[in-house]
């Protein structure tokens, strides 16, 4: 029979109420997830349907919007990743480009002494896109505390202090986006020959990812060498240790090599991906609960803006 690897899903309410017992729970649950796949799903999460539903909404008003308005808004003209990607700007896979659709945006900050990845959205117009702005914004707001929420949990699951990465996760300076993104539909002859995105690790510490019912996400297994879907589960996020998280613990949670084929339907796939990226004077070296006795760390210490910007730079 073939291999099937299981992808957990966990329901935090148990923490979010308070509960002591089930907060343990939790923990442990992140922790084995963490390990291995190093991917999960995250049931009884904060994000109401509503607000989910709202912004699926208009996201594909969004890209419905004819070509040369969407390209006005395109990344190329901000100095900071914000905006609208066109079908094969990115490529993460040598040899395929990316065939999708994709709108980014960030925490708003405006002045003198921006730094990398800092720096003010782009938007269309109201009159073009009704509501678009705010409803993003909205949504970018509940997850920024769903993310910090994530990582106290993180926090536990490593015996570390509940509120460790607060200030990693949730200041100034931390490079906080999320991207929207549609997967134009394929056919089985294309879909051998195409990805939606290609196989690539995340550059940052922790994503929390809203996908719709289509499926195409697909994540490695390493020891054999072989590629499993991440099944749609109603109401949940997706969430992916990245690789700052696999250097911060000496690689005891795992950054998982995955990708998304392109959907062979005919309707586009939508997906929604927050990336906690980190504070960028962070210095990325070995937590103290990750590093046995008599060891020594894996990686030399990096900071989190030299990270970025070259992972950033190796992918456009």
């Amino acid at each position: 029979m073939p291999l099937s690897i299981t992808i957990p899903v966990i329901d935090i309410s148990g923490y979010l109420s308070s509960d002591t017992e089930e907060t343990n729970r939790v923990a442990a649950a992140i922790r084995s997830a963490a390990i291995s796949p190093g991917f999960f799903q995250v049931t009884g999460h904060p994000i109401t349907p509503d607000l989910r539903e709202r912004l699926l909404a208009a996201v594909k008003s969004f890209y419905a919007l004819p070509r040369d308005v969407k390209i006005k808004l395109h990344r190329n003209n901000s100095n900071c990743l914000r905006g609208y990607e066109s079908v094969g700007d990115q490529q993460l896979e040598p040899g395929f480009q990316d065939a999708k659709e994709g709108f980014m945006v960030g925490q708003e900050l405006e002045g003198d002494n921006l730094r990398f990845a800092q720096g003010a959205n782009q938007w269309p117009a109201e009159d073009e896109c009704p509501g678009f702005r705010q409803v993003f914004m909205e949504y970018f707001e509940a997850m920024r505390l769903f993310s910090r929420t994530m990582f106290r949990i993180v926090a536990l699951s490593l015996d570390l202090e509940e509120k460790y990465f607060d200030d990693f996760v949730y200041g100034r300076d931390t490079v906080t986006m999320c991207r929207a993104h549609r997967y134009p539909p394929t056919t089985p002859e294309m879909a051998a020959k195409s990805r939606g995105i290609g196989a690539h690790t995340d550059f940052g510490a922790l994503t929390l990812l809203l996908q719709d019912d289509s499926g195409g996400l697909e994540v490695f297994h390493r020891p054999t060498q072989t590629w499993h879907p991440v099944h749609p589960v109603k109401d949940a996020y997706v969430v992916n240790i990245g690789d700052m998280m696999e250097r911060w613990t000496n690689d005891k949670y795992t950054s998982t090599l995955h990708r998304v084929i392109s959907p062979v339907s005919d309707r586009d796939r939508y997906s929604i991906a927050f990336f906690n990226e980190g504070l960028l004077d962070q210095i990325i070296e070995c937590i103290p609960t990750c590093l046995e006795e008599g060891k020594t760390p894996k990686y030399k210490p990096v900071m989190v803006e030299e990270h970025l910007k070259m992972r950033y730079g190796n992918s456009y």
